[in-house]
């Protein structure tokens, strides 16, 4: 299988103490790394733009020694990367950002090396913090990237992982999110996003929206609480592993999406792929940063 992801990676900022820990996260890399230890047999791949400067390089090296494939990691002189600060309060996280300048933010610049970089792929996976990083003109190349793709039979994941701030509006973050909804054959959505900028009042709710949407596979994840799947047709609910002391719940959605995903992809029974995800998640949010080896022991 070869599994591609596409997105910003940034530098993270993690508390340790009273100082702060450097390394590199980012939503669709996260998924990417976990992706990457639990089915080291296959092929994956980060799709992104970064700097020339030493940062960027260290960042390339970061990405290249974990084993995702770093040839489409487009470089842009004039840009470098992003980063963001993570701020913890009993286990719950919030972000502070500076990615203006980031490469990442032109990765759909070049429409014939985006569709290139998809070639083969058995699924791209994207985000919603994808889309919204993008001007109208890289998401339309993005749409007709994902379009082609899905003409040769390959499979697109969507998780919305709304985040208002980066969007210019509200409607334009909802019809955006729609629309690539609309593009997927499997839709990872948390619930409490959903209620909050869609105005959903149940999980049911949000499942029958991205269906209305178009989107092929639903999961509606709901933090500790019971998620619920429509997966090949199949209505379900899970609930997942209880974790006594949360520590840090940074990419607690991206490492249940990698997890859920390798499985799915694989063509594993629903309630398996779910577990994975689930699992996975639990182990991970015990831990700090975005990043936890110790998860996958």
């Amino acid at each position: 299988m070869r599994m591609v992801f596409i997105g910003e990676c940034m530098v993270e900022l993690a508390p340790e103490g009273a100082l702060y820990r450097r390394g590199f996260a980012g939503d669709t890399f996260n998924m990417a790394w976990y992706a990457c230890q639990l089915a080291p047999a296959w092929q994956v791949d980060f799709v992104s733009a970064i700097g020339t400067d030493a940062v960027s390089d260290e960042m390339a090296a970061f990405i290249a020694a974990a084993g995702i494939g770093t040839l489409h990691l487009m470089r842009n002189p004039d840009r470098s990367v992003g980063l963001y600060m993570i701020s913890l309060q009993n286990g719950e996280r919030s972000f502070s950002y500076w990615r203006s300048h980031s490469a990442a933010r032109l990765l759909a610049e070049d429409a014939a090396a985006l569709e290139a970089s998809f070639a083969g792929a058995d699924l791209v996976t994207l985000s919603g913090i994808t889309l919204a990083i993008l001007d109208a003109k890289g998401r339309d190349s993005l749409a007709q990237a994902l379009q082609s793709l899905r003409a040769r039979g390959g499979k697109v994941a969507f998780d919305p992982n709304i985040r208002p701030r980066l969007w210019a509006s509200a409607a334009e973050m909802r019809a955006t999110i729609t629309r690539f909804a609309g593009l997927s054959d499997i839709t990872l959505a948390s619930y409490d996003d959903e209620a909050t900028h869609f105005g959903d009042t149940s999980l049911e709710a949000s499942l029958a929206r991205y269906q209305a949407a178009g989107a092929g596979d639903v999961v509606v994840k709901n933090g500790a609480d019971p998620m619920l799947a429509c997966i090949g047709g199949q209505i379900l609910t899970y609930t997942g592993p209880k974790v006594a002391q949360i520590v840090d719940t940074t990419a607690a959605g991206d490492s249940f999406n990698a997890g859920f995903l390798t499985k799915w992809l694989a063509g594993a029974p629903a309630e398996t792929a779910l577990s994975a995800g689930a699992t996975l998640a639990a182990k991970v949010i015990q831990h700090r940063g975005a990043l936890a080896p110790e998860a996958l022991r």
